[in-house]
């Protein structure tokens, strides 16, 4: 009896330090959508504001102009695409790490004979 009280503690404590990290590791990926989003948005303002001076460029007939800016907002556009992919890649994560995190969570709880029913 006393080794199975041992088992139950010490699972206890591994479950604990595994809350902890992901705990600690869904954080950072908050941290880290935070960042992405704030860049996301200003990646967009960067097309916004190519896409107006070509638009500029277009209505002064400025054909040099035009060619320089079409490329600099195609590029703008590109750059913003690889921001957004990111983005899309960490709120997707944040996802899984959650499910992950609940998952375990209801795992320990029915091996502890919890039926979560309130």
């Amino acid at each position: 009896m006393g080794s199975d009280l041992r088992r139950r503690t010490a699972g206890s404590a591994v479950h604990t330090a595994e809350f902890i990290v992901s705990s600690a590791r869904l954080t950072e990926l908050h941290e880290c959508s935070a960042l992405l989003r704030r860049t996301r948005m200003r990646a967009a303002e960067i097309v916004d504001e190519a896409r107006t001076l070509l638009a500029r460029a277009e209505g002064l007939g400025d054909a040099d102009r035009i060619l320089r800016l079409r490329a600099q907002v195609e590029e703008a556009r590109q750059a913003y695409s690889k921001v957004l992919t990111a983005y899309v890649t960490i709120c997707r994560r944040i996802t899984e790490e959650r499910q992950a995190i609940l998952q375990a969570q209801m795992e320990r709880d029915r091996r502890e004979g919890l039926s979560g029913a309130a």
